[in-house]
């Protein structure tokens, strides 16, 4: 049985993004939240799967100003909740290896210098300089931001819940949400699997299982799930210490230290929609000869482990936030692969929306619902 029979608000997806939203919430004073996760454990979604890459390196102004409000928020985190999240700027060196994406990441490095984030764009040469142990004989530029890096993606998760709970949030696992009440057009409550919580107002916060949420309240929501997966190698001591996360613009194939080792990850083109999370070991195969291509040394390695994710992707690859034709619910979705790195700005956000009926910390108006269906798409180039 649910512990809780009413709330003000029912945030539904214990990832990143639902944390956040609670956390950010119940910080301005809103009481009675419920924290609904499917899993067993918070963050084992979309969250808990993911590479943990952070970077101002985005080709829209919004996006890179999303990164500018919410990496100093990782940059404090330990501070404002307490929980250390390892945050790592070991540098992000995107490289280019066609002439197209040479000119565009010119295009985005004059976007980010206007923004205030310095990004340096490098020629083929000095990323060769940059990156000795690889194999990039046809990079023709590349950019490097040192800001950018890496961050513990469960200990963000761990760190708003606990918060969030001692500030009285109710946060429970094994909670699926089987159906939407809606009653004349506005949300009245959400069936579990253990009873009913009558509410008035739902943050939709379920990344690539968004769209099902929202189909149960009559909303249709254009967020299709993308498989990724990734695999780490046993260590390699020849790796330096201070290896940046360096991605293979062309291919989406992309590399960082993990350990004693290396964290490899590339996407596949050919992936369909769905919610399969098991590894495509023939993909997975391609993946490592490419990385070997790239980097010889991953030839002395073994693999250590691997696993699949989901993006949340919709058709301009940028996010979802704030209400729908059904009042009272909301949605903060469809990332589609950066949502770890804006989870506490977005979280925020929401926190905004809903208490004051604006966005306050960063207008992103523009990323409404109703913008697919009036063709204000805004697409975003730098989609790893």
């Amino acid at each position: 049985m649910l512990p809780i029979k009413t709330a003000d608000i029912v945030v539904v997806g214990g990832g990143v993004m639902g944390a956040s939203t609670a956390y950010h919430l119940a910080l301005r004073g809103m009481k009675n939240i419920v924290l609904l996760e499917k899993e067993q454990f918070f963050g084992q979604g979309a969250t808990g799967r993911c590479a943990g890459g952070v970077r101002y390196q985005f080709s829209t102004e919004v996006n890179v100003r999303l990164s500018l409000e919410s990496l100093p928020m990782l940059e404090r985190f330990k501070e404002e909740t307490g929980q250390d999240v390892n945050y790592r700027q070991c540098g992000y060196v995107l490289v280019a290896t066609n002439e197209e994406d040479a000119q565009a990441f010119k295009r985005n490095v004059e976007l980010q210098n206007r923004l205030g984030v310095k990004t340096q764009l490098l020629s083929g040469d000095e990323v060769r300089a940059r990156l000795p142990m690889m194999r990039f004989e046809d990079a023709l530029a590349g950019t490097f931001n040192t800001r950018d890096g890496l961050v513990d993606p469960n200990s963000v998760v761990s760190g708003y819940i606990s918060a969030a709970q001692r500030m009285g949030v109710t946060c429970l696992n094994q909670a699926e949400v089987r159906r939407v009440n809606v009653s004349g057009g506005k949300v009245t409550g959400v069936e579990t699997a253990h009873g009913t919580i009558q509410t008035r107002s739902i943050v939709d916060a379920a990344g690539p299982w968004s769209a099902q949420i929202g189909r149960m309240a009559g909303v249709d929501l254009p967020v299709q799930p993308i498989r990724r997966q990734m695999f780490t190698t046993t260590p390699l001591p020849e790796a330096p210490a201070d290896f940046p996360f360096v991605i293979d613009f062309a291919q989406s194939l992309y590399f960082h230290r993990e350990g004693d080792g290396l964290l490899i990850g590339m996407s596949n083109p050919h992936e369909n929609p769905g919610f399969d999370q098991n590894v495509d070991e023939d993909f997975e195969l391609i993946n490592l000869e490419a990385a070997i291509a790239r980097m010889p040394l991953v030839e002395k390695a073994g693999r250590a482990s691997h696993w699949a994710g989901l993006y949340e992707v919709t058709p301009d690859a940028h996010p979802i936030f704030g209400p729908t034709p059904v009042e009272g619910f909301f949605v903060v979705t469809g990332f589609s692969g950066h949502g770890f790195m804006h989870g506490p700005v977005a979280g925020k956000l929401m926190a905004e929306f809903i208490l004051d009926g604006k966005f306050s910390t960063l207008d992103v108006s523009t990323l409404d619902l109703a913008r697919f269906g009036e063709g204000r798409l805004i697409r975003e180039y730098n989609v790893v």
